[in-house]
């Protein structure tokens, strides 16, 4: 168990310095189990939000970590690597979101697009939440 949190820690400590110049990191010190990013820096050059950020992730094969929690940071990315990721699989991860921090600067219609290799885009969030839909119903 003790390996296994370290392992953790290791591990969301690497991804805090890999990423730590392209994505901006509210708390600039050494982490837990859990890293913070906030996208706000995207946010700001070329109107990308986080949100954005998750879903071109998505096009990249990447389940998107959690955002826009802790409420306290904006445009929050939180990413809790587990004790088990490869240092390649950590590597991989970073290198899709340095491409995707590219792509906001250079492309930002990509992000705002995202995701483009799925079979349905963007839900309506929004009006999933005010009328759900709790069971399927034949057509």
């Amino acid at each position: 168990l003790r390996a296994a949190s370290a392992n953790a820690v290791l591990n969301a400590n690497y991804l805090r310095v890999l990423l730590d110049d392209h994505y901006a990191l509210p708390y600039p010190r050494a982490v837990m189990h859990e890293v913070v990013f906030s996208g706000s820096r995207q946010r700001h050059a070329s109107d990308v939000r986080t949100y954005d950020i998750a879903k071109r992730l998505i096009d990249f094969g990447i389940h998107p970590p959690t955002v826009y929690f802790p409420l306290i940071v904006e445009e929050a990315l939180m990413i809790e690597p587990t004790e088990t990721e490869s240092r390649e699989a950590l590597d991989e991860f970073c290198d899709t979101l340095l491409a995707i921090a590219r792509e906001a600067r250079e492309h930002p219609e990509l992000l705002h697009e995202a995701p483009a290799r799925t079979r349905i885009g963007r839900l309506d969030e929004t009006g999933a939440a005010r009328k759900p839909v709790l069971r399927w119903q034949p057509d």
